[in-house]
């Protein structure tokens, strides 16, 4: 099958410290490829790199049959055939939940006429169960409402791909399980495939087709959900069984590390 987003030997660092050593997956059309780890492997930094963020110090990453290497950045018509989900949401306090989600259609089509503009972010918000909240702002709606907000405005282009960091952090089990059902409903409705940064395990077992697992700045596994369930790798088995394993330390398990 096609895959529409490829990365191939990724490298990243910050200062002197390699975070990734060399990451290779790739994306599907019409799939949501999670990616996985414990906290500080990685996860957040490795979305940086590939939407072209930040510089890499290695590897190419190839969207739609285009390639870009690791000093460069995305071109416009690549950067609007995708979208982003932020971790926090990142809605602008001034501006309703509408012009939030117009931002991406005043940056791409400035001379759009701001009536068709309008029915556009209707649709979006119809389609994240939110039009009712058209003209409140941030601070006036929930949090769950904030990360619909967010996620009308990443699909105000009809992107193609979705990068969503951490989607479900911050919510309470209600309100993440039905954003997750929001993502699969998207992915449906509008066929966008999609790459989630996650460490919420009820979340990935929900939304997730196939993942990559970080470690140590290398892939440790590329599976589907179903195989990595049932791997006897005892990282995995730990990770996926909520387990901890008996040889971590007072050290390790106080271990912090802000990479992610």
């Amino acid at each position: 099958m096609d895959e529409i987003l490829k990365v191939d030997h990724l490298k990243a660092s910050y200062g002197n410290e390699t975070i990734l050593k060399d990451i290779s997956f790739g994306v599907r059309k019409g799939e949501i490829r999670m990616v996985l780890g414990s906290s500080g492997c990685g996860k957040s930094t490795l979305l940086n790199n590939v939407l072209k963020f930040i510089k890499s110090d290695e590897g190419t990453i190839t969207y739609f049959g285009k390639s870009f290497g690791p000093q460069e950045g995305l071109d416009s018509e690549t950067r609007m055939r995708t979208g982003v989900l932020f971790q926090s949401g990142a809605l602008l306090a001034d501006l309703t939940v509408a012009e939030n989600a117009m931002l991406p259609l005043k940056r791409s089509m400035p001379y759009m006429p701001k009536s068709q503009m309008e029915a556009i972010v209707a649709d979006r918000l119809e389609k994240v169960h939110l039009l009712h909240a058209f003209h409140k702002f941030p601070g006036e709606i929930s949090g769950g409402m904030k990360k619909r907000a967010a996620l009308a405005r990443a699909i105000a282009l009809k992107p193609e791909l979705l990068f969503c960091d951490e989607p479900s952090t911050g919510l309470d089990p209600v309100t993440a399980r039905s954003l997750d059902e929001l993502l699969l409903e998207l992915r449906d409705t509008l066929g966008v495939s999609m790459v989630i940064v996650s460490h919420e395990l009820e979340s990935i077992k929900i939304v997730c087709d196939r993942f990559v697992y970080l470690k140590d700045g290398y892939v440790l596994k590329d599976a589907t959900l179903k195989e990595g369930m049932e791997s006897d790798d005892p990282i995995l088995r730990h990770f996926f069984n909520r387990q901890c394993p008996k040889e971590y330390n007072a050290e390790d398990f106080y271990h912090f590390d802000f990479i992610d």
